[in-house]
């Protein structure tokens, strides 16, 4: 796979002393991908501006945003751990200081603490003299992401490395094709639910027949995403396994996930562990009306919301700036 990024011809990579780059929000376990599988979607994101320093540690340095009340040890913070995990495995010299500007809410299902982790990897990858290729930051992604979720998976960290949607295994990445014309519209309420405490609802026994229906309607979505098919995304995107346990935990939710069938989702699930509510649709124009009358279901409930609309295949995370040392003086 190529660099991520491009540095400027009269730019020495050895002389670069700061990064900054933006990671976007995403739509967790897609309903019937349960930590597997996830997308990315623009219009929200965490932005990390990273600094390349001669002591052999990784600090926080300033937080800021729609959030600031996140932990300042490294060792505590996505984005520190997973900056701690890189040094560790490259044996590193320098160390990283970290300035964190949250622009995803936490607790939302969009993936905020992937968000971070990954902006500050992207950044701090463009200060090593040998930028490691993208896939390659997967693992210290994911050991970032634990921290905040408590286990090790890839559906956020995974489409925000590489854009689009993506099936993340323990050690492997796969993008795989969805058609342009196809959007996503994401709906976040403003209530805050702890993905520690939707873990926790997951816990049970479950039937092996419902771990049967999953991983057809699993494997109908990846096939219409190969094929373009839209109906036999409509036929799989259909969680039984997960959703069930976890909707009395979302505000007015079987209303919301109706707004977006009615208006012709290909179907409508829980964003990552919620109370994000998302929907596929074939276009646009079907999307941005389904993400109004979302929003008018949770108004319902009492709850403001906010609504992105964006293609199923979003953007990867970006390196919007660095400087050299001379620059940085």
């Amino acid at each position: 796979m190529n660099a991520p990024f491009a540095v400027k011809p009269s730019m020495s990579v050895q002389r670069l002393q700061t990064a900054s780059a933006t990671a976007f929000a995403s739509v967790g376990n897609v309903g019937v991908g349960f930590d597997i599988l996830g997308h990315c979607i623009a219009g929200a994101g965490d932005r990390v501006d990273v600094r390349r320093i001669d002591a052999p540690v990784v600090r926080l340095a300033s937080i800021d945003g729609c959030v600031d009340v996140l932990p300042m040890d490294a060792a505590q913070n996505t984005a520190g751990a997973a900056l701690m995990a890189l040094r560790k495995a490259l044996g590193l010299q320098h160390g990283f200081e970290i300035s964190l500007h949250k622009g995803i809410a936490l607790g939302s299902g969009m993936g905020g603490s992937a968000a971070s982790c990954v902006a500050a990897l992207v950044a701090a990858n463009a200060l090593l003299e040998r930028p490691l290729p993208r896939e390659s930051l997967y693992g210290f992604a994911v050991e970032g992401e634990a921290v905040a979720s408590g286990g090790r998976h890839g559906d956020n960290v995974g489409p925000m490395l590489l854009g689009g949607l993506v099936l993340a295994t323990r050690d492997r990445l796969v993008r795989l094709p969805v058609p342009a014309s196809w959007h996503c519209a994401l709906v976040h309420p403003h209530v805050m639910l702890e993905t520690r405490k939707a873990r926790a609802a997951l816990a049970g026994d479950y039937a092996l027949g419902e771990f049967v229906a999953q991983s057809a309607n699993l494997a109908l979505v990846l096939a219409g995403c190969f094929r373009g098919e839209a109906d036999l995304v409509r036929e799989g995107l259909k969680d039984v396994l997960v959703e069930p346990r976890r909707a009395s935990l979302i505000p007015n939710f079987a209303r919301v996930k109706q707004a977006a069938l009615d208006h012709h989702a290909l179907g409508a699930s829980i964003s990552g562990a919620g109370p994000s509510v998302f929907g596929w649709f074939e276009h646009r124009a079907q999307a941005e009306a389904a993400a109004n009358a979302m929003r008018s279901a949770f108004a319902e409930a009492g709850l403001d919301s906010d609504s992105f609309v964006s293609p199923v295949d979003g953007p990867a995370a970006t390196l919007v700036a660095s400087l050299d040392a001379g620059e940085h003086a």
